[in-house]
């Protein structure tokens, strides 16, 4: 063995000790989850469309939901095509006004150009892609950047925004080695001691789901599987049930035409091995939310005839049985669904056209139950 690649295994031998040296003077990480309050069933059911875009060129793709004051905003990565070098995340905002919701017009909310000079140290960003709010920073999202390569050599990137857009970014620290192939694409999980779990997964050789854990001043500082006997699952969906117990939903990458789920008994620390559900699906993403009182909402293309359906569907058994909804068609294939609570509400995005466009409705607890 040549004296550069020793060199490098020394680097990443003293990465790793003096990782693990400083997760033993840290103090423990607390393992119970925080749950928000059951949402509330009151007044008139009500349901809306707020947002229906078409790209003019290429493709609009992988909404997710930031949480506002008083509102939310969209965020999806647009380009000539999936991870390629034109491709930078928009974004709109919606707020509440007296004569109902209002959405922007899109803009532009994180470029390759202001990424790469907001990373310290400063580097080339070739492609951006998932995207999602930082829960445990005010102002901050999460982003997948590649510097080189395709998704197989993606970072996770921290990214501090400013009025004008990025102000500051970091790579997340999820390796000891080349420190990539590590994406984004579910909303966090919040604990009760303040922090919060990053679901991530990682893609190049061994594909797995993880849970990324932070300490309350935004530190990794530990990091759990979730994996299957030969399945490739990737993309958890976390849905906390109560303090100690969660399940994660789970993509196959491979496409064994159906979902995966596994359960966590201990607040995340030990997960089971992902296990194939009856549940139909096309290799594509799940979103989850929890309603409380081991009621789950979930989005998905779960119709085995017309896989480009997106069907929202109901768990009042935390996840055993499911009952539809309703049902989203049309505008082409129809994917990367998300969900997430705004205050009473809730909103649903999701890709239509094959890619080519972001639609989010926003609807109560009253229009669920209701249906």
């Amino acid at each position: 063995m040549g004296l550069v690649p020793l060199v490098i295994l020394a680097l990443a031998a003293l990465s790793l000790c003096l990782s693990v040296v400083a997760m033993r003077r840290d103090a423990p990480l607390e393992w119970r989850f925080a749950l928000p309050a059951p949402l509330p069933v009151a007044g008139p059911a009500r349901f809306e469309t707020v947002l229906d875009y078409t790209v003019p060129d290429g493709q609009a793709h992988a909404p997710a939901i930031v949480a506002r004051e008083g509102g939310f905003a969209v965020l999806w990565f647009q380009g000539s095509a999936e991870a390629q070098p034109d491709v930078d995340i928009y974004g709109v905002e919606g707020t509440r006004q007296a004569e109902g919701w209002r959405v922007s017009d899109p803009a532009p909310v994180v470029t390759r150009a202001w990424l790469a000079r907001a990373f310290e140290p400063g580097q080339l960003v070739v492609t951006l892609g998932n995207t999602i709010e930082n829960e445990g920073r005010a102002g901050h999202l999460y982003t997948t950047a590649v510097s080189v390569g395709g998704w197989a050599m993606a970072a996770i990137a921290d990214v501090a925004m400013g009025p004008e857009g990025p102000r500051h970014a970091r790579k997340l620290n999820l390796s000891p080695l080349l420190n990539r192939s590590y994406l984004v694409k579910s909303p966090m999980v919040a604990y009760e001691d303040g922090s919060h779990g990053l679901p991530a997964y990682f893609e190049m050789g061994t594909t797995y789901g993880a849970l990324v854990r932070f300490d309350s001043r935004g530190r990794v500082r530990d990091q759990r599987r979730i994996s299957a006997q030969g399945a490739k699952v990737i993309q958890p969906m976390i849905v906390p049930l109560d303090r100690a117990r969660a399940i994660a939903f789970l993509r196959d990458f491979d496409r064994s035409d159906v979902l995966w789920l596994s359960h966590t008994k201990d607040g995340g620390r030990r997960w089971s091995q992902a296990q194939r559900t009856d549940l139909p699906n096309p290799s594509a993403p799940v979103a989850a939310l929890g309603l409380g009182q081991g009621r789950v909402l979930m989005a998905a293309n779960t119709d085995p005839l017309e896989p480009d359906a997106m069907i929202l569907s109901l768990s009042e058994d935390e996840g055993e049985t499911w009952r539809p909804l309703h049902r989203f068609d049309g505008k082409g294939s129809l994917r990367y669904p998300m969900l997430r609570r705004v205050g009473e509400d809730i909103v649903l995005s999701y890709s239509t056209g094959g890619k080519q466009g972001i639609t989010a409705h926003i609807f109560n607890a009253a229009w669920v139950t209701g249906r």
